[in-house]
């Protein structure tokens, strides 16, 4: 079947049917393009232990209940939506974060299939259910996160999730703390964040401080739909065995966030629920209080927000991977501005443009778009006699020049043609006023973009 489209040609939808999602009674068979992005191992930090149930809100028998815990206190931080209605759960969240100055926080619990959001008082007092069912576990009062995800409007089944959480605790408690079984009880903790998501996206990683110390990372990021940056961008939760303060976790997030979670974009949808939290528990040392990162100046402390920045974008590229019928991961690379700020200001319209999208998906070189972004984007520094837009493949091979210094290249269409059928390019776009730069990630706007979220209730 093929679809006729602006540029006279004609565009094979076949590659991208592995990838239809049926969502509430999507089975867990995860698309052959997706595999390779699924870890069969992991090193995971020490101290935290991981697992996830069907506790009864998906009809389909899915996970839909995560539990993540820390067997000693954790320093703890969040970004979360701008978005005005905010769901119970952001609230609840952000209300113990500040409550308790980011300590003594022991778990995260999350549910996917309902996003309690705006759902009032009673949404709000479910939320804070859901907390003190596993602060009650802990041992320890309000010492729970909660995040959750799904419809919009509905009411959480407060009664299924609490007899999910005794249950997910024991389970977490039980585990051996093997490499095989701590992967094992991540990965079912991955699979409970899925809505539309068509695979789980999990990464850990181990990491070395200049003063010595060795510590792990593990992530989970969940999202496919209603994903644009200005926060966070979605669920995702980092934990992490370094030794480390509140303040200085809080400037690592920050910073890692508008590189990572919020340099994201798949369809310009900014959902209520959007959370990424970061839970930090020491136990990789046990000098925690003599090698704790603090100073913001430190070296450790800057390689660590660097590591943490590096994991948490690979964690945001796979939901862009995953994106609602994506075909194509894409990169905006804009360089030489004379700030971060205005670079990625100019990277997010370029990567929210309705226009650009399309025309990637129809494998159309049509650079003028790409140029017209760039020139709505509000930053005034720009000159246009200095500008340079390339397409960069990915296979190694030489960029296409199409805009140099504000005159148009007489473009090799046929090579256009060529990166733009590629599911992987970049899209450079080179200011040559200054010398700052940054990266966002999107994919492009197809057909099944449409039929995914015209039903996505039904």
């Amino acid at each position: 079947m093929s679809y006729l489209i602006k540029s006279n040609r004609t565009l094979n939808l076949s590659k991208i049917h592995h990838q239809i999602r049926k969502f509430s009674s999507q089975s867990l068979e995860i698309p052959e393009a997706k595999k390779h992005l699924v870890p069969v191992k992991g090193t995971y930090p020490k101290g935290f232990k991981a697992t996830g149930i069907h506790c009864g809100i998906k009809k389909n028998g899915r996970k839909d209940l995560s539990l993540i815990i820390s067997e000693r206190p954790c320093t703890s931080s969040a970004v979360f939506t701008t978005n005005i209605f905010k769901a119970a759960p952001v609230l609840l969240s952000r209300e113990i974060l500040d409550k308790h100055n980011g300590q003594n926080i022991y778990s995260l619990v999350t549910n996917s299939g309902c996003a309690n959001a705006v759902t009032g008082t009673k949404g709000l007092a479910n939320a804070r259910i859901m907390s003190d069912a596993v602060s009650k576990l802990n041992g320890v009062e309000e010492s729970s996160l909660v995040m959750s995800t799904g419809v919009i409007g509905q009411h959480i089944p407060i009664e299924k999730i609490v007899n999910g959480i005794n249950q997910a605790y024991e389970l977490a408690k039980q585990q051996i703390t093997s490499d095989e079984e701590l992967h094992e009880g991540w990965i079912k903790s991955a699979e409970s964040f899925m809505t539309t998501d068509t695979f789980p996206k999990l990464r850990s990683k181990q990491f070395t401080l200049p003063s010595g110390l060795t510590y792990s990372m593990a992530g989970i990021s969940k999202g496919a739909g209603m994903i644009h940056p200005n926060m966070a961008t979605l669920l995702a939760t980092v934990v992490t065995d370094v030794p480390i303060s509140a303040k200085a976790l809080n400037e690592a997030l920050k910073h890692a966030a508008d590189r990572s979670f919020n340099a994201i974009s798949i369809d310009n949808d900014m959902s209520t629920n959007d959370t990424f939290a970061i839970l930090a528990n020491g136990a990789a040392t046990k000098d925690a209080e003599k090698l704790k990162i603090d100073d913001l100046n430190g070296r450790d402390f800057i390689r660590f927000r660097d590591d943490l920045t590096e994991f948490a974008a690979d964690l945001a590229k796979l939901v862009v991977r995953d994106g609602e019928g994506a075909t194509k991961f894409v990169t905006i690379h804009v360089k030489g501005a004379k700030s971060f700020a205005d670079a990625k200001q100019i990277a997010s319209t370029i990567s929210t443009s309705s226009l650009v999208k399309t025309a990637l998906y129809g494998q159309d070189a049509n650079w003028g778009r790409i140029l017209c972004a760039v020139g709505y984007a509000g930053v005034s520094s720009i000159i246009p006699g200095k500008v340079s837009v390339s397409f960069v493949p990915t296979d190694g091979t030489a960029p296409l020049r199409l805009l140099t210094l504000g005159e148009p290249e007489n473009v090799d269409e046929a090579r256009a043609s060529e990166i733009l059928a590629m599911e992987e390019l970049e899209i450079s776009v080179d200011l040559d006023i200054g010398n700052q730069e940054a990266k966002m990630w999107t994919c492009d706007y197809s057909h099944e973009y449409i039929s995914i979220n015209a039903d996505y209730r039904t």
